[in-house]
């Protein structure tokens, strides 16, 4: 019976997450018929990814903290229904302001559905099994990328709107089901609210994103230290500190600092900027493979498949072989096999088998650095009413490194004029990265010492 109830909460709360993940990629095949509807330009038309990424930043901390505060389920119908709201403003929008504004209410949504679903495993599942629910948890990001696109490209033919109306029926199930099956948590008054935090963690990941969105990578340096560029990449630089300062300060901070006092933080956050900076890098996979192999822009989509597929594949995997063999030497592997992936891909630019392979490789990894390895760490080392802050944590630190490692990769291809060469440098440059993650992974606990830690 206790197992019963286990899966349909999970079954619910894969459903929300796999919502909130598929909105970033959905969108894709709609961006030149938004780009048409509103007649913008590409600078401006790329927000319709960068502002959700922003709020979806925002509303990780934000949402996470107030779950602590007021019990996981009513933030979590909380989030569902931020969803919804900007899913409506989205489909009415009369204007690309409003379009945004709707995508930055369902990134504020979206940012709490993941973390808030992860603090639900920790409070229900037992440490035993704690690893196959977040593996299935994880495996979402690879399905919605895998779907997203090919959903997007079937609805678009019925206007771009209907990437947004398919969310509606979805979050009045969620909401529905959610009343009656998540289990009800009690408030806890003890708890404040960090509004100081809450609005330098906005300034800073603001100016972060507006700075690099300006970033001109055909002439990358001149562009770096233009008036568009560096001022706002300097605040958000300097805020940092002020962060920190005031999370130190704050009698219930949004971001959990003190959590790095302890060394496996530490050392999962660090991995995690460099899951980021994967991340990122593969988003450029169709631009080289076009650069590499004269292959259409559809033909090149194509070849993000041997990824987003063996990554949903391969999470709920490693959340079975997480829970036998630990996350340190999942990580350490995965992060190997990442690398070899990665620089394959360097290598080899013109061999259309061994891409495919370093495809699968990199999938592979990825469903070991950003699955269930870091989020089980992270529910070991974060006291149980700070589950769902110790999970936005993660979040944090992996959009960080995403929206560095865009910047970065960019900054490759622009150096070389969009060469191929560019390309092959950036691939090689993030295959260290990941070798450098799994040194990292080989300081984390053993399976034996995580459980000690658990209990």
């Amino acid at each position: 019976m206790v197992n019963h109830r286990q899966n349909r909460i999970l079954i619910l709360l894969f459903v929300g997450v796999f919502m909130g993940s598929l909105d970033i990629s959905i969108v894709g095949p709609a961006l030149p018929s938004i780009q048409t509807y509103f007649t913008v330009n590409d600078r401006m038309l790329s927000w319709v990814f960068t502002i959700y990424i922003l709020f979806f930043m925002l509303g990780t901390p934000v949402m996470a903290k107030l779950s602590d505060i007021y019990g996981r389920k009513a933030i979590y119908l909380l989030d569902i229904l931020l969803f919804t709201i900007g899913s409506l403003l989205t489909i009415t929008s009369f204007s690309f302001e409003m379009l945004l504004f709707g995508r930055a209410i369902q990134g504020l949504g979206a940012g709490g559905i993941f973390p808030v679903a992860n603090a639900f495993i920790g409070d229900i599942f037992p440490p035993e099994k704690r690893g196959g629910a977040l593996g299935i948890l994880s495996s979402v990001w690879g399905w919605s990328s895998v779907m997203g696109p090919i959903l997007g490209g079937v609805l678009l033919q019925y206007g771009w709107q209907w990437l947004f109306i398919i969310n509606l029926p979805i979050t009045i199930t969620v909401i529905v089901l959610s009343l009656k099956i998540l289990p009800g948590g009690e408030r806890n008054n003890n708890v404040t609210f960090d509004w100081w935090g809450v609005l330098v963690l906005g300034l800073l990941v603001t100016f972060l994103a507006y700075g690099i969105n300006q970033i001109n990578t055909d002439t990358f340096l001149t562009s770096l230290l233009s008036v568009d560029v560096f001022p706002y990449l300097l605040l958000a630089v300097a805020l940092l500190p002020i962060l920190w300062k005031i999370e130190k300060k704050a009698q219930d901070p949004l971001i959990q600092v003190d959590l790095f006092k302890s060394r496996e933080v530490k050392l999962v956050n660090s991995i995690m900027v460099g899951t980021g900076l994967v991340q990122a890098a593969t988003v450029f996979i169709p631009a080289f493979i076009i650069v590499a192999l004269a292959f259409s822009s559809t033909g090149a989509s194509l070849m993000l498949i041997p990824v987003v597929l063996t990554m949903a594949v391969g999470a709920p995997v490693v959340g079975k072989l997480l829970d036998k063999f630990g996350s340190r030497n999942i990580m350490l592997i995965g992060s190997l096999i990442m690398a070899s992936g990665l620089l394959i891909a360097g290598i080899f630019a013109r061999d259309f088998y061994l891409l495919i392979l370093a495809g699968v490789l990199i999938g592979v990894g990825m469903s070991t650095t950003i699955g269930s390895p870091p989020r089980y760490i992270m529910l070991v080392e974060t006291p149980p009413r700070e589950r769902a802050s110790g999970q936005a944590l993660l979040n944090i630190i992996t959009s960080a490194g995403q929206l560095v490692g865009g910047a970065l990769v960019g900054a490759f291809i622009g150096s070389y004029n969009g060469q191929l060469m560019g390309y092959q440098y950036a691939y090689l440059f993030i295959g260290l990265v990941a070798i450098v993650m799994a040194i990292l992974a080989v300081g984390l606990k053993s399976r034996k010492e995580q459980i000690e830690a658990a209990m």
